[in-house]
């Protein structure tokens, strides 16, 4: 009987294979033997009370490769109590969100004992992956077998299993059945359609379910931009005295988009539930390394780093090689530069079609090496923040993050600052930011989807080579599967995802008025970026563990940072228009430094904002604009009413039952008040 993801068996003997843990190959017995004891022991053990077996029995062994794997689950009545442990709320049958408990689990909508369903796969192994995080050292000194690999107690043993080299990898396995449903109705025929958001997130959850939400959303965002510009581009392309309009569109479509989508964002994430689920307490990252001592705060034992070092490394090696790095960037824009030069002067000396050709190869090679140094950077980047040693996961993002936009930012858009405000050449502005934007578009394609997937399935086609050549009694379904699946590449976060989309904001939103198709050629390549994504996380990368989410995280500061500065762009190109000349006929370059400078002072407070509407006309009043943004931003509420109110309830409720709690307490005190003194007395 072939072994499948879909069959539901919770005995000990076979069971439903949820999570492969691969260790080693020269990984000791008792190393094996004492992780397996830790897993399937009871929870007052200090085990993680799950369902532990080896990939292939002894039997399988003498006729497969040992591959060293072994396969985790749970039993229903496990995975239950784990969903009230991590916090998941889910909807009662009164259409409430609550937090899921056991006790109460026939208060919620779609539970039955006979039903299966109830929790996502998804949510099942994010369970099982927290309950085997949570394995604690004991009174054990050291993983057995390995002297060198020390513990503490508290340490979590998976993590120093895996930095210590004995565990390879862990990771969550596909449901082929599951998989091959959600590829029917995602990415598998090419039609003009939602994506089945709700679905994504059952399988992958919240974190990859909102990462394709807002791709969504944004590319149905881009379509007015759009629109607007096929006509502008066909009818006053080269008439650049036109482009104060769409600026002014441009100013107030950044600022709505990103108001709405958080709006958008709430439903969804309430829906789901993580929306109400309560932040956990931050462990230190697996990375961070220390002198063993006491937490002030948790008061348990763990590596400790003083801050000063860590800011030390920061300002003292990390700072100045970014600036290092940032210097470079711009000593080969002003390569850039000379080659375009070097190229005009051919063209214009020859005057051939090969020639005018020849004019947009700068920009292209130019366009190349930017992706080169972006990724080439990043290495450097995560490089540099893991030697900061952060202590937690969350400040090693944020540092990351940090870098990597900074040095992305100036990478790929300083050439076009450089063009727009120091040649004021608008025709070369244009031609850059086409080659820039449709050059990257392709090779992220090419590298990030289409590269990938045919390494992916030449390795697919040499597993089932090997697999066919295997005996006939042997039955190799799941063999196969996790065989083909532990090659496969790790799908290291929706990092790389967002940070595209951010750079394509900003090729949109800061200079699209001189380049009106800038929003066309974005929509189709996030039409195909929908299918390519899709088709990665489904068939190149390992199915990554569930992580609950409530928003996208800092990427909604960073998307919001980028249209402050797309106000600022956009509002100084509308001072270069020959309307806004005509008044300073003079002096341009004072002018467009006084239009900026006044859009940063009257975006430093709200009271400055609301003085420009009172002060009296004034020629280049465009800084309006910038308080029409901050305007609309304040009137759209980040949550819809009905999310608001629903939220609110449950605060009420929560304090209530508190208040209930505590009421409860001081009763019992004061009714075994009495009966104690009574004692004292007879006594």
């Amino acid at each position: 009987m072939k072994v499948t993801l879909s069959a539901l068996d919770t005995s000990e003997s076979s069971f439903t294979p949820l999570v492969v843990i691969e260790f080693a190959q020269d990984v000791k017995e008792e190393t094996k033997e004492w992780l397996k004891n830790r897993i399937i022991a009871k929870k007052k053990d200090g085990g993680a009370q799950l369902l532990f077996r080896p990939l292939l029995n002894k039997y399988e062994q003498e006729t497969l490769e040992n591959q060293n794997l072994y396969l985790v689950g749970a039993s229903k009545i496990r995975m239950l109590l784990g969903a009230e442990a991590v916090g998941l709320v889910k909807e009662c049958n009164d259409n409430t969100m609550r937090a899921f408990t056991y006790r109460t689990r026939q208060n919620f909508k779609g539970f039955d004992d006979n039903n299966d369903d109830f929790l996502t796969m998804a949510e099942c192994q994010f369970i099982i992956k927290h309950e085997l995080e949570n394995l604690r050292a004991k009174d054990e000194k050291m993983i057995p077998g390995y002297p060198q690999a020390k513990l503490y107690p508290g340490k979590s043993l998976l993590r120093r299993l895996l930095t210590s080299g004995i565990v390879i990898q862990v990771f969550p396995l596909h449901d082929s059945e599951a998989l091959k449903k959600l590829e029917d109705t995602w990415y598998t025929r090419f039609a003009l359609k939602y994506q089945p958001i709700d679905s994504i997130r059952g399988y992958f959850g919240e974190t990859i379910a909102l990462y394709f939400g807002f791709l969504e959303y944004f590319t149905f965002a881009l379509i007015p931009m759009a629109v607007i510009g096929l006509p502008y581009y066909l009818f006053v392309w080269e008439d650049y005295d036109k482009y104060v309009i769409f600026a002014s569109f441009n100013l107030i479509w950044s600022t709505v988009i990103l108001e709405v989508w958080k709006r958008g964002c709430a439903n969804m994430t309430y829906r789901w539930g993580t929306l109400l689920m309560k932040r956990k307490f931050e462990e230190p990252r697996p990375g961070f390394h220390g002198v063993l001592g006491i937490n002030s705060i948790t008061g348990k034992e763990e590596p400790l780093y003083p801050s000063y070092k860590r800011q030390l490394r920061i300002y003292l090696v990390s700072l100045p090689f970014v600036c290092l790095c940032l210097y470079f960037s711009l000593y080969v824009m002003m390569i850039y530069f000379d080659m375009e030069v070097w190229a005009l002067g051919l063209h214009e000396n020859s005057g051939s079609e090969w020639t005018s050709v020849l004019l947009y190869v700068p920009s292209i090679i130019y366009a190349i090496v930017i992706e080169i140094m972006n990724r080439l950077y990043r290495y450097a980047a995560e490089f540099l923040t893991s030697w900061e040693n952060h202590r937690l996961e969350s400040a090693y993002q944020n540092h990351l993050i940090l870098k990597v936009l900074v040095f992305n930012f100036l990478n790929c858009f300083a050439s076009l600052f450089y063009i727009a405000f120091v040649l004021k050449d608008m025709k070369l502005l244009r031609q850059s930011l086409a080659t820039l934007l449709i050059t990257s578009q392709i090779l992220n394609q090419i590298v990030e989807s289409f590269l990938p997937y045919w390494l992916q399935r030449k390795h697919g086609v040499r597993v089932k080579r090997k697999v066919q050549a295997l005996k006939a009694d042997i039955d190799a379904t799941l063999y196969e599967q996790v065989i083909l699946e532990k090659e496969m590449g790790t799908y290291l976060g929706t990092f790389d995802d967002y940070l595209e989309l951010f750079l394509q904001f900003g090729y949109v939103s800061l200079f699209s008025c001189v380049y009106p198709l800038a929003a066309a050629f974005a929509v189709l390549n996030n039409f195909t970026e929908v299918n390519s994504d899709a088709l990665k996380m489904c068939r190149v990368f390992k199915r990554p563990f569930s992580e609950p989410s409530a928003s996208i995280g800092v990427w909604q500061l960073a998307f919001e940072t980028m249209s402050v500065i797309s106000v600022v762009t956009n509002c100084a190109l509308i001072g270069m228009s020959p309307q806004v000349n005509a008044v300073f006929p003079e002096s341009k370059a004072d002018l467009i430094l006084i239009v900026v400078a006044v859009e940063v002072l009257a975006s430093s407070s709200p009271s400055a904002t609301i003085v420009s509407f009172l002060r009296p006309p004034q020629p280049c009043r465009t800084h309006a604009l910038l308080a029409l943004k901050f305007i609309l931003a304040f009137a759209i509420p980040d949550k819809p009413r009905h999310i608001q109110m629903k939220l609110a309830r449950l605060e009420f409720e929560s304090l209530e039952a508190l208040k209930q709690q505590q009421m409860k307490l001081v009763t019992e005190n004061l009714k075994e008040g009495p009966k104690e003194s009574g004692k004292e007395k007879a006594t």
